[in-house]
């Protein structure tokens, strides 16, 4: 568990509850939560909305995490976003990310796994995170441009702009070996930190 984000730990009978969530797929097939980490050590990434320029700069991060190191440790990298089946496609485009990736479009995985809602930035006088490469404005334009002015017809399908999401690490089997929720929009642990605890090597 993350020392630095100090969250608890998903309790047996929660993550069951968890498990029995459906997910909608790129396809908006319907995917039981616990089907997606049910065989193999899987490391699940729950971005904010998928308008979200700070995510987006994350997962470019996450996406440079060699498929061979993967492969070695016997491990996958998922995505879940809070808004809808239908953005996954041009989300993928975006962001060059080759795993699977899932739509909440309800939240309740969100709300299950103490996720919490705000607007927050980093707080003053505390460090930025390294996958942080733009300015705040940078991230705000990038992501208009890349939201609502390139696909017009995605307003209001991207999720709850005040979701907040986190990084976690499940299975095999029901269980998970690591939590972290993210305080404010510019929040996900770092990947050196994930991947260490994953056990897959990186860079």
């Amino acid at each position: 568990m993350s020392t630095d984000h100090n969250t608890p730990t998903i309790d047996i009978n929660t993550l069951k509850t968890a498990s029995d969530i459906h997910l909608f797929n790129s396809q908006g097939t319907k995917v039981r939560f616990g089907d997606v980490f049910a065989d193999q050590r899987t490391i699940v990434v729950f971005i904010r909305h998928f308008f979200c320029g700070s995510c987006m700069q994350y997962v470019a991060q996450i996406s440079t995490v060699r498929e061979g190191a993967l492969k070695e440790a016997s491990t996958k990298m998922v995505l879940i976003g809070c808004g809808d089946w239908t953005l996954i496609e041009n989300y993928k485009k975006d962001t060059e990310f080759e795993g699977e990736i899932y739509a909440n479009p309800d939240r309740t995985l969100y709300d299950i796994l103490g996720m919490i809602s705000n607007l927050q930035v980093t707080p003053k006088g505390e460090e930025k995170r390294s996958y942080l490469k733009r300015n705040l404005l940078s991230t705000t334009l990038r992501s208009i441009w890349r939201g609502p002015l390139k696909s017009p017809s995605h307003i209001g399908k991207q999720g709850n702009i005040s979701q907040l999401g986190g990084d976690f690490v499940f299975g095999p089997g029901t269980i998970c070996t690591y939590s972290s929720r993210m305080r404010h929009t510019e929040d996900h642990v770092e990947v050196a930190e994930l991947m260490k605890v994953a056990g897959v090597t990186y860079p």
